[in-house]
Order: structure tokens, then C-alpha cells, then sequence
């Protein structure tokens, strides 16, 4: 690697660690994510969709990222100005990614999205916030676990069981519905964490794009091969489906580059906007304003705050010196050649 690119990198992680930098790119990824439990909605009625047909909403999901890794892939060769393609020892790495970011964190929340409302799902995908520390606490070992982030787990759980609990207290809750849902935010957890390690290995915007665009594929295969069908197109079935494209392309890449340069919990704690934005987005949207009761707001503060509590207080782990200091070869340790 040339002492220019050594440059480079550490311009950019000086640049992409500044915490007014995470806010703002780390609150415009929850934006566009909490926009999609409406659009998602929406795009079943628009291409006239059975939401009890799974592999419908399987090929519909795929045609989604598959289009969003198209758009990734592309996004990418245009900036580097070069066919944008990951290293052949690192194919597995994408593989992996593809498994829990595309193909079952989506196969979770499609289904769960189609037999729960908006505004609950959104505050129980806010889960995958607690997942996320206590995957890197226990599961990939980048943080300690202590019990100021068990007291932040138990105020957002806290708050899961309150949303489902409903206004005159009784318990609503199905396995394909929210227990979908709140698998979908397990997968994503564990997706976070393995792009965090793989994008000391691998171009960040070629692991995202090739991630997508894989898992897209397969789960339009899944969806084919089970007799999936997409009834209607229309212009405006074909804009939301762009659209929610887009966002997932340029949510979940502008995040990739956010976890390569800070500690997962620096960019965690924003995403307690995600079930904020998607509340908000399915009242206002899909006139679900009824599901906003004091209740529902109560639930939303908890989540939000043991969000807030394991961020705050909770022990951070220092950055990682592969990306700070210089090796005695030259290069930046930890980093590959030909990398970001």
C-alpha cells in the first residue's frame, strides 16, 4: 500500500469519526429505514401482492436487493472510477454478510411486517440496538458487557413488553408476526458486527453491494421456486420499489463505513431514532395514528432510552489500533493492501 492511501485512510476515518459526522449519517440512515415500514406496506398493495403468499413476499424482497445491489455496485465503480469487484479470498466474508444481513434478517422482516402493524413493528425492530451490544459483548468479544448495558437491555425490553402488551393489557403476540420482526433484528445484530471485522478486509462499498445483490438473487430464487408472483406493475409500483431500493443501498452502505471507522456502540446509540422515524412514518402514512397512544409512547421512550443508557455510561472500547497507527512495513496495521 502507498504512503498516499496510508493518507487517505486515516483522513477518512478522521473524518468519518467526528460525532457531529455519525449523527448526522447515522440519523439519515434511520430515516430512510424507519421510511420503509410504511413503504414496505404500501408496496404490497401496489403490485398487488397476497401478503399471506411468503413466496410472493420473498420475490418481492429479492427484486428489492437485488436491485439495491445493482445500485451499490454501480454507485461505487462511478466514485473509484474502476470496475468495483471483491478480492476472491474474501467471497466468503460476502457470503456470510448476504446470509444474515439480506437473506434472513428480510425473510424475517417481510413476513413479520405482513402479519403486525407499522408503528409496533418498528419499536420492536428497535431490538436490534440490544442485539447489536450484547452480539459484540459476547458473540464477536469487541466490547465488555456490564450492568450499566443490562440496566439499558432492560428498559428496551422493558419496552417491547409494554408495546405488546396493549391498552387494556393484554398480551398480542405471534411468531410471524413480531417474533419475526424481532428475529429480523437478531440477524441484523450479527450482520453489523461481521461488517465491522470484514471491512478491515475488504472495500466497504463492494462488500455492501455484493452482499445485496447476492442475497437478492437468492431470495428471488427462493420466491420462483415456491411459485412467488408479483401480480401488478405500474409506474408507481415501480418508483417505490426504486425507492426502497435506494434506501437500503444507501442506508446500510453510509452505516458499513460508519462501523469501519468507530466502536459499534458510537454509531448505536443514533439508531435509537430508527423506531422514532418508523412510528412516526406509519402513523403519518398509513393512518395508523390510533397505534400513537400514550402507551405506544411510553414504550418507544423506554426503548430509546436503554438505547441511550448503553451508550452513554456503558464501558467503549478504544478504537482499534489497526486503523490509528502505522506498522513498521509501512502499512496500516490490520488493513489489507488495495482496500478503502
Amino acid at each position: 500500500m502507498k504512503y498516499n492511501d496510508n493518507v487517505l485512510i486515516k483522513d477518512k476515518e478522521k473524518f468519518f469519526s467526528k460525532t457531529y459526522i455519525v449523527c448526522i449519517c447515522a440519523i439519515f440512515c434511520c430515516l430512510l429505514w424507519g421510511s420503509a415500514f410504511p413503504c414496505v406496506k404500501i408496496g404490497y398493495k401496489l403490485f398487488e401482492i397476497d401478503t399471506e403468499n411468503v413466496p410472493s413476499l420473498m420475490l418481492f424482497a429479492g427484486t428489492r436487493f437485488t436491485l439495491a445491489g445493482v445500485l451499490v455496485i454501480i454507485f461505487g465503480c462511478i466514485i473509484k472510477k474502476k470496475f468495483l469487484i471483491p478480492k476472491p479470498k474474501n467471497l466468503w466474508r460476502v457470503g456470510l454478510v448476504s446470509l444474515f444481513q439480506t437473506v434472513l434478517q428480510y425473510t424475517f422482516f417481510y413476513i413479520g411486517l405482513a402479519n403486525t402493524a407499522g408503528v409496533k413493528a418498528s419499536v420492536l425492530n428497535g431490538l436490534g440496538v440490544f442485539f447489536t451490544i450484547i452480539a459484540a459483548c459476547f458473540l464477536f468479544r469487541t466490547e465488555k458487557f456490564n450492568l450499566i448495558k443490562l440496566l439499558g437491555c432492560v428498559l428496551g425490553f422493558g419496552g417491547v413488553i409494554l408495546i405488546n402488551l396493549g391498552g387494556d393489557f393484554t398480551f398480542s403476540f405471534t411468531l410471524l408476526g413480531e417474533g419475526f420482526v424481532i428475529f429480523s433484528g437478531l440477524s441484523s445484530a450479527i450482520a453489523a458486527g461481521l461488517v465491522k471485522i470484514f471491512s478491515k478486509h475488504e472495500d466497504t462499498t463492494a462488500l455492501c453491494g455484493y452482499q445485496f445483490f447476492f442475497g437478492g438473487i437468492i431470495l428471488v430464487i427462493i420466491g420462483l421456486s415456491f411459485g412467488g408472483t408479483i401480480p401488478a406493475v405500474s409506474v408507481g409500483a415501480a418508483f417505490m420499489l426504486l425507492y426502497l431500493a435506494f434506501l437500503s443501498a444507501t442506508a446500510f452502505t453510509l452505516q458499513g463505513v460508519l462501523l469501519r471507522y468507530n466502536p459499534v456502540s458510537k454509531v448505536a446509540v443514533f439508531k435509537s431514532t430508527n423506531p422514532l422515524f418508523g412510528a412516526a412514518f406509519s402513523a403519518i402514512i398509513l393512518g395508523e395514528s390510533e397505534l400513537l397512544s400514550w402507551f405506544t409512547l411510553i414504550a418507544l421512550i423506554l426503548v430509546c432510552a436503554g438505547i441511550f443508557v448503553i451508550n452513554k455510561f456503558g464501558e467503549r472500547k478504544p478504537k482499534a489500533k489497526a486503523l490509528t497507527e502505522t506498522g513498521e512495513n509501512g502499512k496500516i496495521d490490520g488493513i489489507d493492501e488495495n482496500t478503502e
